[in-house]
């Protein structure tokens, strides 16, 4: 397994149409590879707008079966061709009325490795998720792939620590957050919450955030997107608040292990202690 890993992540305005979207995340998928990346991720439902602003029946048209649909057929191809890992973050439509936001994870020899489903589903305004997404339902799964132990969250989740830990006790060494979070009131926190799960946790943690105005409500997603090491600071500079960029960085995977040395969190966890907190 590698220990330093050039790994990549993207943050862009909304095009206009699917094809011209999933044809810029190509693009920048091929970026990547050519300046050594062995994985990369893209933001929450990077096909599509942030569609959550508005709630209309015909957004249900955008999901997609995971991993039988075309997104992720797609993309196990180019990952196959690039030799790089993928998280692609997309809509999934489950069955008749069964819907998920979805992070499916492809190994670099373009092998669907299985999926991650977000599991707290906000509704409030602006983000009126309830209508469109049930609640994940398959755990806080780690991968193995090519570039290490890697997990998923996605946008809201990150304000609930569990799922950061369950990721942590799983082996992760870097986890995905692909978000679509506009300016206001979680900007403080941006910049915040995801370095201290990083450092809570001793994993890296790839921040990754839409920029820019898009054609539902007002927000404005103001990017930001970066990585986080698991002492909690950032890897390099943090990507733009107002414009597209492909972020790519060497992660020191040995880090991860001589933090958890280092710091000890899990060796003096008190899961006995731990039962009012899940009503147990």
């Amino acid at each position: 397994m590698p220990q330093m890993v050039r790994a990549a992540l993207v943050q862009t305005e909304w095009t206009g149409d699917t094809a011209s979207m999933t044809d810029a995340h190509e693009h920048y998928a091929r970026q990547a590879a050519a300046q050594g990346a062995r994985v990369i991720g893209f933001q929450e439902i990077f096909t599509g707008p942030y569609f959550c602003q508005v709630q209309q029946d015909e957004h249900f048209a955008l999901a997609e079966e995971v991993p039988d649909g075309p997104t992720v057929t797609r993309f196990s191809a180019l990952a196959r061709e690039l030799g790089m890992v993928m998280v692609l973050p997309v809509f999934e439509r489950e069955g008749p009325g069964w819907f998920y936001n979805t992070a499916a994870v492809i190994d670099a020899d373009g092998t669907y490795l299985g999926k991650y489903r977000k599991h707290h589903i906000p509704q409030v305004k602006g983000f009126w998720e309830k209508y469109y997404f049930r609640p994940g339902n398959l755990g806080w799964p780690v991968f193995d792939t090519a570039a290490g132990r890697i997990g998923v969250y996605i946008c809201y989740d990150r304000h609930f620590p569990e799922g950061w830990r369950a990721l942590g006790l799983a082996g992760a060494q870097l986890v995905y957050n692909p978000s679509a979070t506009s300016r206001g009131l979680s900007a403080h926190l941006w910049k915040l919450e995801q370095p201290a799960a990083a450092v809570a946790n001793l994993y890296y943690v790839a921040a990754i955030n839409r920029v820019g105005t898009e054609e539902y409500g007002d927000n404005d997603f103001y990017g930001s997107s970066y990585f986080a090491d698991p002492r909690g600071a950032f890897v390099g500079e943090v990507a733009s608040d107002r414009k597209a960029e492909l972020v790519v960085r060497d992660l020191d995977f040995d880090m991860v292990e001589q933090a958890r040395t280092q710091w000890a969190f899990y060796r003096d966890r008190r899961p006995d202690a731990y039962g009012p907190l899940t009503g147990a």
